[in-house]
């Protein structure tokens, strides 16, 4: 990068000026990811301080029958396919309780757009959930979901989205975005959710009180433009709306894991490689610099692994989502070895590792308790980047 241009850069970064389209894709030819880091950490900083915020959740997938074949997706399943499943309400119940004990604050709940199943199967499923676990936070459906519902209900997207929240639905998910470009759209997705569609279904939530997450998937065939574009698009809605409250680069995964009846659902696989480490920890601060009206960027580890994750609160990251277990849609496609599972200990352990101060969070990003952070006594105690 030119030195005057990099000075320019820094200069908007330092005085709060908003950056453009064009500055976003300088940002992305960058090779200085030092540089990189140290501008987005100066922007977490300034909104967030020490702090890493976390949840403690769990995942639920009650069906993994699909009617999409979208090309990045091992989750899907056709009805009468081998590992093809569809929870019973009382089934879906039983495996929530039985996390109870685990203090938990989120359901996190995502499907497969069932061909059969009725509308009335959804709220339901809400309501005998939130009556099973009254104090956890029920963070339910993507935007194509919700359009899924219009078509097989004949409700609208306002309908439905007042039935879910009477049920106790607290937050739709981020999902169903990927990338907006459709350039690129056109190649990956195999249902109608569009931009048009996702952004609708998105601003009636936020009309509604609900604040949300978004979501971007890359590291497949996309390019750095295409990101950029991804994240004006949610920046100027959120201009509109102010209602996400946090922005979630989720890393496109290789998925052998899920070959299981020998079938390549994954059609993208063999035409792109995975995002390096030091690709994701660019997406991530050129994120957090470009999309300066969301109060939190969020680092899925599973989706990055642990190691990554930590390095990622230096570049930009405030939040490290949550203590998941068997996250079916996607898992460990690197092979580092990335865990199942991590309880709020070792969330706390991680965090403070990577020196900041850990700060346990609910669905709405209301403080559920405050921890120490790391032992300033340890010789060689880590310290968040400087800036």
């Amino acid at each position: 990068m030119d030195a005057g241009l990099k000075r320019e850069l820094e200069e908007k970064v330092l005085s709060g000026e908003r950056l453009s389209r064009e500055d976003g894709i300088a940002l992305y030819e960058s090779d200085d990811l030092a540089w990189l880091g140290g501008l987005a950490h100066e922007v977490r900083t300034r909104k967030n301080g020490d702090v890493v915020h976390f949840n403690v959740n769990r995942h639920l997938n009650m069906t993994n029958v699909c009617t999409a074949s979208c090309a990045y997706c091992s989750f899907q399943r056709k009805p009468g396919e081998q590992d093809a499943y569809t929870m019973r309400i009382e089934e879906a119940v039983r495996l929530a309780k039985a996390m109870e004990n685990e203090h938990l604050s989120e359901l996190h709940i995502v499907n497969g757009l069932h061909p059969n199943l009725p509308w009335r199967y959804y709220p339901r499923s809400l309501r005998e959930l939130k009556k099973a676990l009254p104090h956890v936070g029920l963070k339910a459906f993507t935007a194509t979901e919700i359009h899924h519902f219009e078509t097989i209900s004949g409700l609208t997207a306002s309908e439905i989205l007042d039935e879910l929240i009477d049920a106790g639905l607290e937050s739709l998910t981020g999902g169903g975005a990927e990338i907006f470009d459709w350039e690129v759209r056109q190649h990956i997705v195999d249902h109608r959710t569009h931009w048009e569609d996702w952004s609708r279904i998105h601003r009636l939530a936020h009309e509604k009180g609900l604040k949300t997450p978004s979501t971007m998937l890359y590291g497949h065939i996309e390019e750095p433009r295409h990101r950029v574009d991804h994240v004006l698009r949610l920046r100027e809605l959120q201009d509109e709306t102010g209602g996400f409250q946090v922005f979630i680069p989720l890393r496109y995964q290789h998925d052998f894991v899920d070959m299981k009846d020998g079938k390549i659902r994954n059609r993208l696989q063999a035409r792109t490689t995975m995002a390096t480490g030091a690709e994701a920890l660019k997406t991530f601060a050129v994120s957090r610099l470009l999309f300066d009206n969301v109060p939190h960027v969020k680092v899925f580890w599973v989706m990055h692994g642990v190691q990554t994750a930590q390095l990622a609160l230096q570049h930009g990251a405030d939040d490290m989502d949550g203590s998941v277990v068997e996250y079916k849609i996607t898992h460990d496609a690197d092979n580092y070895g990335t865990p199942n599972k991590l309880t709020r200990e070792d969330l706390l352990d991680l965090i403070r590792d990577a020196g900041f101060r850990p700060v346990e969070r609910n669905t709405r990003y209301e403080i559920i308790r405050e921890y120490d952070g790391p032992d300033p006594a340890r010789r060689e105690s880590p310290q968040p980047m400087r800036v």
